[in-house]
């Protein structure tokens, strides 16, 4: 199993290392630079908005779906044209809903024109997600690996021609960017479904009301999951315009810092697409997960604790790599998020093991409490503090929620606390800490031997422990699937 997870693990780093970054620092960083952070904060603002409700779109299905197939893929086609056709009725009320809201909160009527077709993008990325979660739950890794990065791939062409060779002179505008990522959205969902078509044959597409209620009904608990997760990582882009007095410069300031965030998030998240599909069924097989999950959150939240002590330590200078101006304003925030990121990785492993166990209400218990958490600390110091105020509630949010996941997984999976394990981070922590202290970036070169230093360091304390990962890549086991 573990060996499944290292070999899948490596071909989508591999994959979304060559086309993620260059997507999100070379197009995404760039139409901030091109059309300055006010026009990108209300953009950014409108598409956290926009995402928020996403779930309506969705009610958990794509997770349901990858957990189920994955125990029993017999069932793979039996559903699919019900579901799909049930997908464009939740569409309508996602529409509904997300339009309502939209009203009250006063955007005008530029801002509801852009909304439009942010809709319209969520409406089309579920559907892509809904296709991928059949290929993760058949564990056709390599395929979603594909289709997880095939949007970008046409972002990266389509907005690349027009940002660095442009056909007019027209200064580049937010509206285009966002009518070029349905263009790609919409060429990777025609390759997704043709791929899924040639696996399990065309569906007929009916909507049985019945069968549409059932779903809602065994999809809820992970469609009121996905929803309390959302609100509290995705409230803070809205709160930040609407209640602070300069809110979409703050806004924009934020989306600096959240931009890296986010990439580092996209690569997170490859471990729990690998790991809810292989935890779901080795729970259903009663198999051991205590080996994977050691070897996936080791991997994982050491990386988090890298990346988040470099960062930190040498924050302008990554900042000013990508971005052409108000740098020691996106700073603050940008230090404060990356720490939240230890906590994210953190929730990605254990909410990711308890999600596949079935331990859905515990999850939006915590989750509601997230919420709770974030909102108050955010009316408190955003209004204070702007950017950087709601940067605070993020690490505070997420640090809280990802301490009470592990403390849960420990006593429910009954894991016995490893001081060893222990003493591993925090002396790894402590070294990296030292080093980036006294060894500032000033250049590209001495920035890379930092990130080697500290990436050699995982080695030493044995957060990669390269003759288990050797062991298991030669060993020859049992087929268990």
């Amino acid at each position: 199993m573990q060996k499944k997870f290292i070999s899948n693990l490596a071909l989508l780093v591999l994959l979304n290392l060559l086309v993620k970054p260059l997507a999100i620092f070379g197009i995404d960083a760039a139409v901030q630079n091109e059309v300055g952070d006010k026009a990108y904060g209300i953009y950014f603002s409108l598409l956290g908005f926009s995402v928020l409700f996403n779930i309506l779109l969705d009610f958990g299905i794509n997770n349901f779906t990858t957990k189920n197939i994955a125990q029993s893929p017999n069932v793979t086609t039996k559903y699919l044209g019900k579901i799909l056709t049930f997908r464009f009725v939740l569409f309508f009320f996602y529409a509904i809903v997300s339009y309502s809201i939209a009203l009250v909160l006063g955007w005008n009527s530029y801002e509801l024109y852009l909304l439009s077709f942010l809709i319209l993008n969520q409406f089309i990325i579920t559907l892509i997600a809904y296709v991928r979660s059949y290929f993760g739950g058949l564990l056709m890794f390599k395929t979603d690996a594909f289709i997880g990065v095939l949007d970008r791939i046409f972002l990266i062409i389509f907005c690349g021609i027009i940002l660095y060779f442009p056909v007019t002179n027209t200064p580049f505008k937010i509206e285009w960017f966002i009518w070029i990522q349905t263009i790609c959205y919409v060429l990777a969902l025609i390759v997704a479904f043709a791929l899924l078509f040639a696996k399990v044959g065309v569906p007929k597409l009916k909507y049985r009301p019945v069968f549409s209620y059932a779903i809602i009904r065994k999809s809820f608990p992970y469609a009121l999951l996905i929803l309390l997760m959302m609100v509290y990582t995705r409230v803070d882009s809205v709160m930040i315009e609407r209640i602070h007095p300069n809110g979409q410069m703050e806004a924009g300031y934020y989306a600096q810092g959240f931009r890296l965030l986010n990439a580092f998030f996209m690569f997170a998240m490859l471990f729990s697409n690998l790991l809810f599909p292989l935890f779901s069924r080795m729970f259903a097989k009663q198999l051991n997960v205590l080996p994977l999950l050691s070897t996936a959150a080791k991997l994982l939240v050491g990386t988090a604790i890298l990346i988040s002590i470099i960062s930190y330590f040498n924050s302008e200078y990554i900042l000013g790599l990508i971005y052409k101006s108000n740098i020691v304003y996106s700073n603050p925030s940008f230090q404060l998020l990356m720490f939240s990121f230890i906590g994210m990785c953190s929730t990605v492993i254990f909410g990711t093991l308890l999600t596949a166990k079935g331990e859905l209400r515990f999850l939006n218990i915590v989750s509601a409490i997230g919420i709770g958490v974030n909102v108050i600390i955010n009316l408190y110091l955003i209004p204070l503090y702007g950017a950087t105020g709601a940067a605070m509630a993020t690490l505070i949010t997420q640090s809280t929620v990802s301490l009470i996941q592990f403390v849960y997984c420990m006593k429910t999976l009954r894991i016995d606390f490893s001081f060893v394990v222990f003493g591993q981070f925090v002396l790894f922590t402590g070294a990296i800490s030292i080093l980036c202290y006294f060894v500032r970036a000033e250049s590209i070169p001495v920035f890379l031997t930092i990130s080697l230093i500290s990436f050699l360091s995982m080695l030493l304390f044995k957060l990669i422990d390269l003759k288990s990962v050797s062991k298991i890549m030669k060993s020859n086991p049992e087929e268990e699937f």
